[in-house]
């Protein structure tokens, strides 16, 4: 009997030696090819709505999910597709659309979805926010291997792709896996002598392999032909410019005049299909939506105080001073909290980098010190419109991101978008929206015409006036820029004149220039988010677009 053990317990042995390998061995760069162009532009079909037989289905080349419902609710769709996955949408009026959106990962994904025959509502799903893939390779960098510890993060060779957040590192004997927690992706890989043969998965769901071998050569990411569009504007040294890399990492430039565009490129492969990762530009959308929502009577005045807004478990962390923090006060960047987080030169437990990483953002936030009396003096940061995202998540009636696709994206026609989600799956008012450049030019215009787009009125003229308004500087950035609700004021030379501008600004250089002296919308999108030039458009606009304009 005891030999019978000692055998069993050798082969335990080997078959552990066998297939427990050591990361160590694999801390490399790796890459293979994805074979198809299009394995990430997802086609999307809702069957047979209303019936008892109704599916919910997903393929690219191949069936991926294929899912039975019967939907309780049909003013709401919520379709739980996978484990951690779920559609969420509203049948029009009509009958012929479904607007909603995918939640995967820290992204809620719109889709319209158009009626076909045999009551079928079909659409496109771009996971990776492209519309194809311009290059095949996928590289996967292992990092810090030792044991069954390690890193591991996927590059693709189509870098118009911003890229993944991975973590969740897992390992099982020759099995490896881990998740890009912003766009929800599962990566399971097989570990053997030479390859890593890496599987892509919704859920449980493959969406494509990759046999990945060790890297011999430098991996080859972008550089891709730029995509032009005929333009009725001349920017000659612009262009120029660009092309030599000059003003590195140019992704578009679109200009509308009197609301008709009049110039439109693309470069670095990109074009007018493509969302753009806005960053902190899309605060000014969460400040529409505020304004949305008190023209619709949802709250009373910008006067309230946030903690009207918040549930009764929050309430405990009000003070006298932080009863003060009001609706205004987080749409002009002045609650008093320390939340600076642009300078980085205060190291606040409000600020983006400390309040992110905890379980409960509002409460971190709201116990965070405060260094000024509510609306006196501003300080930039993303705390602010997170609680007025918080705040106005409370008082519609829908789910927020239904409400802001009703009111404002669909009168817009706006429909290939990404909203990014905090920990509990609400629209984040921080920022973090993907929008295409020409949506961008739309939303601008809506400012430009005080409210309205194509005559239709969307926004108050007052919330528009009110927004534009200068109310202070912005102490903890370098120019000491003015600031509205949640949009900045600048101003240019050209010629000997002044010209001033109210702008949406993104991290990595993304801008929305709205000039109502010049009726001119300008909209820059960049990649510029480690090499210092995240200011770059402005350079370009005062420099090789406002001389042109301004004639």
């Amino acid at each position: 009997m005891r030999i019978k053990n000692i055998i069993v317990l050798l082969i335990i042995l080997f078959s552990f030696s066998t297939y427990a390998q050591d990361m160590a061995e694999y801390t490399s760069g790796w890459e293979g090819k994805i074979e198809n162009s299009k394995a990430f532009n997802l086609n999307v079909e809702i069957e047979n709505l209303g019936l008892e037989k109704a599916r919910f289905k997903i393929s690219n080349n191949k069936s991926i999910i294929d899912f039975p419902f019967n939907p309780k609710n049909t003013s709401i769709l919520k379709i739980p597709f996978a484990e951690n996955y779920f559609f969420e949408g509203v049948l029009s009026k009509n009958g012929k659309e479904i607007n909603g959106f995918i939640k995967s990962g820290m992204l809620l994904y719109h889709l319209k979805l158009n009626k076909s025959k045999n009551n079928t509502y079909t659409g496109i799903w771009n996971l990776l926010m492209i519309d194809e893939l311009k290059s095949d390779k996928l590289y996967l960098s292992v990092e810090n291997g030792e044991g069954n510890n390690y890193q591991a993060y996927p590059i693709f060779g189509d870098n118009r792709f911003t890229g993944t957040w991975c973590d969740n590192f897992q390992k099982e004997n020759d099995l490896i896996s881990f998740t890009d927690f912003k766009t929800g992706l599962e990566f399971k890989g097989e570990l053997t002598t030479n390859e890593i043969q890496l599987g892509i998965y919704l859920g449980k769901n493959s969406i494509t392999q990759v046999v990945l071998k060790k890297s011999t050569t430098d991996w080859e990411i972008g550089g891709f032909k730029n995509d032009n569009t005929i333009s009725t504007l001349k920017l000659p040294e612009m262009e120029k410019l660009i092309s030599k890399n000059s003003l590195p990492n140019t992704h578009s430039v679109l200009i509308s005049k009197k609301g008709k565009i009049v110039y439109e490129n693309y470069f670095d492969g990109y074009n007018a299909n493509i969302t753009h990762d806005m960053r902190s530009a899309s605060k000014s959308i969460s400040s529409t939506i505020v304004g949305i929502a008190k023209d619709k009577s949802l709250f009373t005045s910008v006067e309230q105080s946030i903690f009207e807004f918040l549930p009764n478990k929050y309430q405990i962390l009000k003070d006298s001073l932080k009863s003060e923090i009001d609706i205004q006060s987080l749409l002009t960047m002045s609650s008093g909290l320390d939340a600076d987080d642009y300078t980085r030169e205060r190291k606040s437990a409000a600020s983006e980098n400390n309040y992110q990483p905890t379980r409960d953002w509002t409460e971190t936030i709201l116990k965070a010190k405060m260094i000024n009396e509510p609306n006196t003096e501003a300080n930039y940061g993303t705390a602010n419109p997170f609680l007025l995202g918080v705040a106005m998540d409370s008082v519609v009636s829908e789910p927020l991101e239904l409400f802001m696709d009703k009111y404002l994206f669909q009168k817009l026609e706006i429909s290939n978008y990404i909203i990014q989600t905090d920990l509990k799956g609400k629209p984040y008012f921080g920022g973090g929206m993907y929008l295409t450049p020409r949506d961008m030019l739309k939303f601008g215009e809506l400012y430009l015409n005080q409210g309205k787009w194509r005559c239709k009125r969307i926004l108050s003229k007052k919330w528009v006036e009110d927004s534009f308004k200068n109310y202070r500087n912005l102490d903890n950035v370098p120019d000491k820029n003015g600031y509205g609700y949640l949009w900045w004021h600048h101003k240019y030379q050209v010629n000997g004149k002044r010209i001033e501008s109210i702008e949406a600004r993104g991290a990595g250089g993304q801008y929305i220039f709205v000039i109502p002296s010049l009726k001119i919308v300008v909209v820059i999108t960049s990649g510029n988010y480690k090499n210092g030039k995240t200011q770059q458009p402005e350079k370009i606009f005062e420099e090789y677009i406002l001389p042109f304009l301004e004639n």
